[in-house]
């Protein structure tokens, strides 16, 4: 194989930008097909891409005629898990959109399918992992630069979205359509990257969703979630669709200070001496330990962001290059706001691993005795430059 022809399922949203950028942007990639099961939206495939791209109006026969190698999900939520282990199981390499899902129930039975697969690749479009900010981050504090750590601190409220972005789709924002709001459309990102770039998960959490708070939508736009870890750590996430203008900041404090990302800064507010040492070594009553102010030097740019996953998904197939996200991984930050729902519903800490099954129980519950009569709407595709 000298290149890798890919197949999209799902030309709506996201699937158009990806569908261009396999149009000659992708080294050793080729748009090969696109499939969906909308007659607009093939249409629009039919007059904006190249003749010799094949066009399907369902994954079975896709997954049939064997035209590609690898297929890139990007459908609603619900249909991320099964289509990937349809895919899997039909021989294909596999990367999905983001989220993995709406329940980690499904998930893992996906994650459970590529793992019978080592011959397949399987990722997740996680583009924000491409970003320099969070790679340096990760970078330094897995090398151990900002020592222990005791606090994780997340405001992400920039995430403005209008009454008629929740109407441009009847499956948007609805326990039956898409299984969630703001944490599982616009968060999946952060909350991937809040336990990556720390490289640990809480051991439990305690979260406060309110569902239509500020938009006329039967899910959770406002969401302030506590956290704490098994090494005492303490964490808080807290994010909104209905503020503006929003924040986006992240602050991770350690033994050796605090590392602060916002305005496509990372400040290392560095401690001369741990604080640790400095306590036990301290005796002038009234004290703090010296600080120095380094703004860490950081590419300015957003990294390669989903052309930047492609490169990456196709390198790892042809030439078996790591894979920045594999899809096993989208687990985690699932599992973190499966966490915040389960709490809020409960009215009750979580723990985790949490119990999938109570979750899945509980989001049936949502969906069946849903009464939510959503506002008269067209679905329509979006321009999502811009967003991640």
């Amino acid at each position: 194989m000298t290149a890798v022809r890919y197949g999209i399922i799902g030309v709506g949203n996201m699937g158009r930008g990806h569908a261009i950028s396999l149009l000659g942007e992708i080294k050793d990639a080729e748009l090969a097909a696109v499939c969906d099961i909308s007659a607009e939206r093939l249409e629009w495939a039919e007059v904006n891409l190249p003749e010799g791209v094949k066009r399907y109006s369902s994954p079975e026969e896709l997954f049939a005629e064997k035209t590609v190698d690898a297929v890139l999900i990007s459908t609603p939520h619900y249909d991320h898990p099964t289509l990937a282990i349809e895919a899997l199981n039909a021989g294909y390499h596999v990367l999905i959109e983001k989220p993995a899902g709406v329940y980690t129930k499904a998930v893992q039975e996906m994650n459970d399918t590529a793992a019978a697969h080592p011959e397949l690749k399987f990722g997740i479009m996680y583009n924000q992992r491409t970003n320099p900010l969070y790679q340096k981050l990760r970078e330094l504090i897995q090398s151990g630069e900002l020592g222990e750590i005791r606090r994780t601190n997340w405001i992400i409220t920039d995430w403005y979205r209008t009454q008629n972005y929740y109407n441009s789709g009847g499956w948007r924002a609805t326990w039956g359509g898409e299984g969630g709001g703001v944490l599982l459309n616009q968060d999946p990102h952060q909350l991937d990257l809040w336990q990556w770039t720390i490289g640990m998960m809480p051991k439990r959490v305690r979260a406060f969703c309110h569902f239509g708070k500020y938009r006329n939508i039967e899910v959770e736009d406002d969401v302030t979630a506590y956290v704490e870890y098994e090494n005492g750590a303490t964490g808080l996430f807290i994010t909104t669709t209905g503020e503006a203008p929003g924040t986006n900041r992240f602050e991770i404090n350690g033994d050796n200070g605090k590392i602060v990302v916002e305005n496509g800064s990372l400040t290392f507010w560095r401690l001369r001496t741990p604080e640790s040492k400095f306590n036990a070594e301290f005796t002038g009553g009234f004290g703090n330990p010296e600080c120095w102010k380094c703004e860490i030097p950081v590419e300015k740019a957003d990294g390669d962001q989903h052309k930047g996953i492609l490169r990456n998904f196709t390198q790892a197939i042809l030439h078996d290059e790591p894979l920045l996200a594999p899809g096993e991984e989208g687990i985690h930050g699932l599992t973190l706001s499966n966490a915040m729902y389960l709490s809020s519903w409960t009215d009750n800490w979580v723990d985790l691993p949490i119990d999938a099954e109570l979750f899945h129980e509980k989001l049936t519950e949502k969906i069946k005795n849903s009464t939510f009569q959503k506002e008269a709407s067209e679905d329509k595709a979006l321009e999502v430059r811009g967003t991640h």
